[in-house]
């Protein structure tokens, strides 16, 4: 199978990272390529790009999708928290700007052996990076109960979690749970008809949280946020798409805090914090996708887009 990821809100991110010529970029999650592709044109003729992902399958489909701009692309297999220390080992300093695409690529949904998916069956997997030592077989069967209804409750705002959680610890007492389809056979039931959303998969939040607690995707994040403005020239732009509520209002809330200014409690006379804004938002609400983009990627529907600038 194919690694392919249509990138999403392109124009809007292209547009607000403002690239010029022979500017150097980073694409923090460059899956196939699709973002990474048009940065590198806008930066032509000699502009740089570093493209850092996770996942080897990811990087090797950037490889070929990218390859006519040869040696003006650096490739890293890492987490793009560690983004200080990649540049470091690589010996890059600044950048122009920057995107983090925190979403799922279709191919890794796809993909019957990666485990993302609750539509078709495969491993209960997960991993972005398939090094990693935790899948979401181990959460799912390992996990005690508690652990398991906190979860799906924070990470997926199940409002059914501590009943899908005591459904999957019955289960596992009989049999160990190792794949997608038995996984969403024990929500479904734990789930009652009358209860479910008519819009929405019963196992989508569930499978949502599984995915973010396996990648401890919002670990680090606000950390990684303000690392990504350490490394950009001032006037660099930081691009961030992200996919759900609990991302989202990260991403929202480190931007605002990065821009703001006194931090001292209100009832000081006088400021003695000396805190500066080391950023200005460009956008003050989240840019979402078009009708058009809509109809031609119903899964870009979630997509937020926000940028800032780095003062």
């Amino acid at each position: 199978m194919e690694f392919y990821h249509q990138p999403v809100l392109l124009n809007e991110v292209i547009e607000g990272l403002k690239i010029q010529a022979d500017w150097d970029l980073v694409d923090g999650t460059v899956g196939g390529g699709g973002h990474g592709y048009y940065m590198l044109k806008k930066s032509s003729p000699k502009g740089r790009l570093m493209g850092i992902d996770r996942d080897r399958e990811a990087l090797a489909a950037a490889r070929k999708r990218l390859q006519e701009f040869g040696e003006r692309v650096t490739y890293v297999h890492e987490n793009f928290k560690n983004i200080k220390k990649i540049f470091y080992i690589n010996g890059w300093d600044k950048v122009h700007g920057a995107l983090i695409d925190l979403g799922v690529s279709s191919f890794q949904i796809d993909s019957k052996l990666r485990g993302f998916s609750y539509i078709q069956d495969g491993p209960l997997d997960m991993r972005m990076n398939t090094q990693d030592a935790i899948t979401a077989k181990d959460l799912v069967n390992n996990a005690s109960k508690e652990e398991l209804s906190d979860i799906i409750k924070k990470y997926g705002e199940e409002r059914w979690a501590a009943r899908i959680a005591d459904f999957i610890a019955k289960y596992r007492e009989e049999k160990e749970i190792g794949s997608t389809q038995e996984l969403v056979s024990i929500i479904e039931k734990a789930i009652p008809k009358k209860a479910r959303d008519t819009n929405s998969h019963p196992a989508k939040r569930t499978f949502q949280a599984l995915r973010i607690a396996t990648n401890k995707e919002l670990e680090g994040l606000e950390e990684a946020i303000q690392d990504f403005v350490d490394i950009l020239h001032p006037g660099g732009r930081l691009a961030i798409i992200s996919f759900h509520s609990l991302e989202d209002r990260i991403v929202k809330n480190t931007y605002k805090d990065l821009a703001s200014t006194c931090v001292c409690p209100p009832k000081l006379p006088v400021c003695i914090c000396n805190k500066k804004p080391k950023v200005k938002i460009i956008n003050k609400k989240s840019i979402t996708v078009s009708e058009k983009e809509l109809r031609e990627n119903s899964r870009a529907k979630s997509a937020r887009l926000r940028i800032i600038e780095k003062l």
